[in-house]
């Protein structure tokens, strides 16, 4: 058996699943301080459930990495960054408020331009030491082709302030560009300690429930990592809702068609895209606080609508509120909300309907107003906010490749077919979005948890990226920054081709992804030419093989 929790901004669900079925589904109200015990209550409920059967995998998918980012509650950290020549340091504002500027610079061959200033480093430290600072994110430009600097700031930190702890960008993300790979490194030292405390006691309560359990994690990609992976790269796992409902509509949904898919949650609904039944991307990657990063994503974005947004009279004209107030009142809330608006209107019957009914009723008499016109005017006002959500995301969809590849392929604009709706609210509002957008809409009984679903059946993934320059021999691989010497100046694509795919499986086999490396696929192939004085001296080879995100073997649907 399967276990999948995915955790909401106001509530957390969880699933069992079994051999193609959903056996049991369980939805907790999420406390956002305390995680943790939101999500065990929440799987010892599924265990209850679960009885004397074995389970083999749980994926979890949690808000805790987004949750600190957007509340702020992270300590202080500093920025060390190597900027080298190129942007002005006023291109680097705006990450951290503790940044630092050094001496020092790697070329993009990866060779040393400028060495670095140790006397510089020691008084940059000390003025870190003095403000209480006790994090540190080093990152400096072309690091991912030599990671030499990175390392040495390293070990000075940790040899003269062992307290402090340390991330190197190159360890972080293998990818050109400075600005994202910097962003990225920031925000996983930023995030670090709260998130490891966190696992250290999911590991440990787990490990008591279900010794020897496989223990994953939902990311952003809407594959999954093992939770051990998960320590050196948190920040993977920001939007990991949104990529649980997107991955969710797909178990659900297995039609190869163009889909936007709407989670309606309790506070939020989140937006993504299906061309051709598969998840559009965030080329550029995450957006974090303004800031783009290196973390793989699909496009989605939050809106702040939900089925709980309460019905407000304010200076005689009804509103639609952004701040939670509490469950509908057809599930015993004190204020109506856009659920109990469309329960009214539709003629729905969720849950207590007439209580439904009595607290907009409350609300229409003060508006002075009939109480289908209140429910018509909250339910058009809902619409008109999610439709041109969805029309605000298209002007950004339309400029990503994928996008773009579909309407050269099919010769024609791009084409909506349907809506598929996730969240529990999504029966009520799904039906009139897509009436409003001329297209047809995807239910599923089990819509209202498709989001733990979905990251029940996930599969692991994983990129590699390899760098070789003949000239210089010398070979970087990505994630974790390695660096290995290459002898053969003679090497072809292919050779780099091999080599990539060795470090994936050794890569895999220590992440404990061995079941799926042999489905690896090549994505990325460049290859340049280093001409001296009329004459080939060498090559640089850039090759990326990947896992690619999809469902675990065996998976084949839901039974409708």
């Amino acid at each position: 058996m399967l276990v999948g929790i995915d955790v909401g901004g106001t509530y957390t669900d969880g699933v069992l699943f079994s051999d193609g079925t959903v056996v049991y589904s369980a939805k907790h109200s999420t406390d956002e301080n305390d995680l943790e015990g939101t999500l065990l209550s929440v799987l010892d409920d599924l265990l209850n459930q679960a009885g004397s059967k074995r389970i083999k995998r749980i994926v979890l998918g949690t808000t805790l990495v987004t949750n600190l980012l957007a509340t702020g509650r992270t300590e202080r950290a500093a920025l060390l960054l190597l900027p080298g020549s190129g942007l002005p340091f006023s291109a680097y504002e705006g990450i951290s408020p503790d940044t630092y500027f050094l001496k020092g610079s790697i070329d993009f061959r990866g060779r040393e331009i400028e060495e670095l200033d140790t006397e510089e480093i020691e008084r940059v430290l000390q003025e870190i030491d003095r403000a209480g600072i006790r994090r540190i994110a080093v990152a400096g430009k072309f690091s991912n082709r030599n990671n030499r600097h990175e390392t040495a700031v390293q070990e000075m930190i940790r040899s003269r302030y062992p307290s402090m702890e340390v991330c190197t960008s190159n360890a972080i993300s293998g990818h050109l560009n400075f600005p994202r790979r910097a962003v990225t490194c920031y925000y996983t030292a930023a995030t670090l300690k709260e998130w490891n405390r966190f696992a250290d006691g999911i590991a440990a309560a787990i490990s008591v429930r279900l010794p020897g359990c496989e223990l994953h994690i939902l990311k952003a990609d809407g594959g999954t990592t093992t939770l051990e992976a998960s320590r050196k790269r948190p920040c993977e796992t920001v939007f990991s809702g949104p990529a649980a409902s997107t991955m969710g509509a797909l178990a659900l949904c297995r039609a190869p068609v163009n889909s936007v898919v709407v989670d309606i949650g309790g506070t939020t609904s989140d937006i993504s895209l299906l061309i051709g039944g598969q998840p559009l991307y965030a080329s550029r990657g995450a957006q974090i606080d303004g800031h783009l990063t290196h973390i793989r994503s699909f496009a989605v974005s939050s809106t702040a609508l939900g089925g709980d947004s309460p019905v407000l009279d304010e200076s005689g004209k009804v509103r639609v509120g952004e701040r939670r107030l509490g469950v509908a009142a057809c599930f015993g809330g004190e204020v109506p909300t856009v659920t109990d608006a469309f329960n009214v209107l539709m003629s729905l019957n969720i849950g207590n309907m007439e209580a439904s009914r009595a607290k907009l009723q409350a609300v229409a008499d003060r508006l002075g107003q009939p109480l289908e016109e209140l429910c018509r005017a909250v339910a058009d006002r809902v619409i008109g906010i999610l439709k041109a959500r969805i029309e605000y995301m298209f002007s950004l969809w339309e400029n990503e490749p994928a996008y773009k590849v579909w309407e050269v392929v099919n010769r024609r604009k791009f084409l909506l077919h349907q809506v598929v709706g996730v969240g529990a609210a999504s029966p009520a509002i799904v039906p009139a979005l897509a009436r409003e957008l001329g297209v047809d809409y995807f239910l599923h009984r089990y819509s209202a948890v498709a989001n733990a679903l979905g990251a029940a059946v996930a599969r692991p993934t994983l990129g590699v990226e390899v760098h070789v320059d003949t000239q210089e021999r010398t070979c970087t691989i990505s994630p974790g920054g390695m660096t290995r010497r290459v002898d053969d100046r003679n090497c072809q694509m292919e050779d780099v081709r091999q080599l990539a795919t060795l470090f994936l499986h050794d890569i895999g086999r220590e992440r404990g992804l061995s079941e799926y490396t042999d489905e690896a696929q090549v994505y990325l192939e460049e290859q340049f030419n280093v001409i001296r004085g009329s004459r080939l001296v060498g090559k640089v080879f850039d090759v990326g093989v990947q896992i690619t995100p999809g469902f675990i073997h065996g998976y084949e649907g839901v039974a409708e």
